[in-house]
């Protein structure tokens, strides 16, 4: 069962703060959650490619891979809800797959790269053997408006 939607609604605010934190270091302001079953945050990251100078360093895969460390099903995310600011890419979307995971949560669409629905949907592929549940719109005016910020700055706008 997934947390309830007031404890999925705070968990995207931390996102957004991890995302806010981002910008700090020159990354996409993009930032990730997993929740337990319990509703309980087991992991969170923020996007660190520039930071680690990592291509795979994507706010998703880092919570996820931190999640898995502590969730006590080993890899599999059994229960556990990705709450992500920003509709998961397709490496994103297909860790989520990878890893079990119960529900994805995405803030603003990525009609360039999403894989939850607007370009792909990787996450609700019938050809794979695990299709999580997907909510998109989460608090996504909020998210759109921090990336469309740090894209102006970027280029100068």
């Amino acid at each position: 069962m997934s947390p309830p939607d007031d404890v999925v609604d705070a968990a995207m605010g931390r996102a957004l703060g991890l995302a806010a934190a981002a910008q700090e270091w020159g990354d996409t302001p993009i930032g990730a959650v997993v929740l337990g079953p319990d509703g309980a945050v087991l992991a969170e990251a923020a996007n660190e490619r520039e930071k680690r100078g990592d291509p795979t360093a994507h706010a998703e895969v880092l919570a996820l891979r931190a999640a898995a460390g502590v969730h006590g099903d080993g890899w599999r995310l059994t229960g556990a809800t990705l709450v992500v600011t920003l509709e998961p890419c397709t490496m994103c979307a297909g860790a989520s797959v990878l890893a079990r995971v119960e529900r994805v949560v995405y803030g603003a669409d990525d009609p360039k790269a999403g894989a939850a629905g607007s370009l792909w949907d990787v996450v609700r592929d019938r050809r794979l053997n695990h299709r999580p549940q997907v909510t998109g719109g989460v608090r996504a005016e909020e998210s759109a408006t921090l990336l469309r910020a740090f894209f102006r700055r970027k280029r100068g706008l």
